[in-house]
């Protein structure tokens, strides 16, 4: 099944930059079949444009996390073809500009310390040390790991193990980055830090590809998503706003919308926001007394 990428559009309703570039990832006709017999992905187009952040959505088990895996190199497709950059080239020969997150934590913390393993990616691409400290340093600060840099990975904490992967995937400063469920395990304060932080590396031109069946999640990471049924197929794909306000189509997925949709979407109002923030400047707009 075809996604069309089309013209994407921020959540504002506003026009995004992704549009007038190049894919960074083009994949045709992926399919993927797990050990057991089961097809996880069959079929599927999915065309990923330089600077835009695009959520995989859907239920447990429509094979969100296999995708994003293909997309980003992880997992070989049994069919298909991929391209990075407008090049026919293979995932491993652009790993300078291409990092994946999956779920697991302790497929990116292997070394004694943190600190070794935030170095690692930058060691493995020939980065100046003093650039890679600085590196180091400032996504440990950014991400509340800066006391952290000299324990064992072991010892850290759930939340604390996803920021620190989240930092090893950062210290080679991708193009594109893609990431199973980021904030999974990760409590508020520190949630919103991570946000924060992808926030400003959209701002600086990163590429984002995230998997997640949060719908609260995603207007925080995603100007356009690619919708996923409950059997794996593309159900649907479009601005975030459009498929987050489509109560039916969600449902058909086994999802809710975000609560702010549903409460506004209950008392019929014909503009309805995403979020929480937009829907208390809605409010104001309106000087609703309560």
């Amino acid at each position: 099944m075809t996604d069309d990428a089309g013209p994407t559009v921020d959540t504002d309703g506003s026009r995004s930059r992704a549009e007038e570039s190049d894919p960074a990832i083009e994949a045709r006709g992926l399919t993927y079949t797990y050990p057991d017999g089961t097809v996880a992905v069959s079929d599927l187009d999915v065309t990923v444009r330089a600077g835009e952040r695009l959520a995989l959505l859907g239920p447990n088990g429509a094979g969100k996390s296999t995708l994003l895996q293909l997309l980003g190199g992880v997992l070989d497709p049994d069919a298909g073809t991929r391209r990075y950059f407008g090049v026919d080239v293979s995932p491993d020969d652009v790993r300078d500009r291409l990092s994946v997150l999956t779920q697991d934590p302790s497929d990116y913390l292997f070394n004694p310390t943190v600190r070794e393993d935030l170095e690692y990616g930058p060691a493995q691409l020939d980065v100046p040390a003093a650039e890679a400290d600085a590196r180091v340093a400032c996504l440990a600060e950014r991400l509340g790991l800066a006391d952290l840099l000299d324990r064992p990975p072991f010892r850290l904490s759930g939340g604390q193990q996803r920021r620190a992967a989240l930092a090893s995937a950062l210290t080679v400063e991708p193009d594109v980055l893609c990431l199973d469920e980021p904030v999974s395990n990760v409590d508020a304060a520190n949630r919103a830090t991570v946000l924060d932080l992808l926030a400003d590396l959209r701002a600086d031109g990163t590429t984002l590809v995230v998997s997640t069946p949060d719908t609260e999640l995603v207007p925080a990471v995603a100007d356009r998503v690619l919708l996923l049924a409950t059997d794996g197929t593309v159900a649907a794909t479009g601005p975030t706003r459009e498929i987050l306000t489509d109560r039916p189509l969600l449902e058909r997925c086994n999802l809710a919308p975000p609560r702010v949709v549903e409460l506004f979407d209950e008392v019929g109002a014909d503009d309805v926001p995403l979020t929480v923030a937009e829907a208390v400047a809605r409010l104001n707009e309106t000087d609703v007394q309560f």
